[in-house]
């Protein structure tokens, strides 16, 4: 996933918009990315990338480029398109699936 893609599908929540919150604001807990736009807040398929994220930004010895392996954007739609409609899922209102 490249830094201009969206993370967090529900409210278009770019990986550089969150990586740059968790630089920024340092949350002490992952649950606090959700005041970075509301990600994480829809349907929850983003929030175990977010955890990823937060918990690789304690690390100080992770160099930006090798943080976390997150999966191509076209993938994490896709598996997102799987949460929602299997039910696990359910995306704000006036949003697609």
């Amino acid at each position: 996933m490249l830094p201009d893609e969206e993370l967090c599908l529900c409210f278009h929540v770019t990986r550089r918009k969150v990586e740059n919150f968790i630089r920024v604001e340092r949350p002490k807990r992952d649950t606090q990315l959700s005041e970075c736009f509301g990600a994480g807040t829809g349907c929850g398929w983003c929030r175990p990338l977010l955890r990823q994220l937060f918990l690789n930004s304690l690390d100080a010895t992770a160099s930006t480029d090798s943080l976390v392996d997150l999966p191509s954007a076209e993938d994490h739609a896709g598996g997102r398109r799987e949460h929602i409609h299997s039910g696990h899922g359910r995306p704000p209102s006036g949003t697609q699936a």
